[in-house]
């Protein structure tokens, strides 16, 4: 049930009694005046949206966001991802699915893969923000 992954005291987990990630995530974009989203299908998948306000005060230092996407496709080669950026009216998606049909049998995780998709988040992220300096 979707309703439980915000609460932090829920967790399927056995090694500890709360799960905090989903809840910090709903908490930091809706702090910034943003939006949170969850939806699970059986058998079709969850997706998972966090919107955040760009400049506001509220909004804690992003980090390497290409990074962290980059290496949740890597280590988790089984699980399809459709990241999408935007920034003002442009956008980019990266989506696993469309990468595996290319690619055939060639894992995600290959060493050559993990390194194109750290230049296509960051090619398409420059080109979505025209080349804008912002630090996320």
């Amino acid at each position: 049930q979707t309703a439980q992954v915000t609460d932090p005291f829920f967790t399927t987990r056995t090694t500890r009694r709360v799960g905090l990630g989903i809840p910090f995530l709903k908490q930091a974009a809706e702090t910034t005046g943003g939006s949170f989203s969850i939806r699970s299908r059986l058998g079709e998948g969850t997706e998972v949206c966090a919107v955040f306000g760009l400049r506001s005060i509220d909004r804690m230092p992003m980090g390497d966001l290409n990074g962290v996407i980059r290496d949740l496709i890597v280590y988790h080669p089984d699980i399809d991802f459709c990241y999408t950026y935007q920034f003002n009216d442009q956008s980019f998606t990266l989506d696993t699915r469309e990468f595996r049909k290319i690619l055939g049998d060639v894992p995600l995780n290959t060493p050559e893969v993990a390194d194109y998709i750290a230049s296509y988040l960051s090619e398409n992220q420059e080109e979505t923000t025209g080349g804008s300096e912002i630090s996320i």
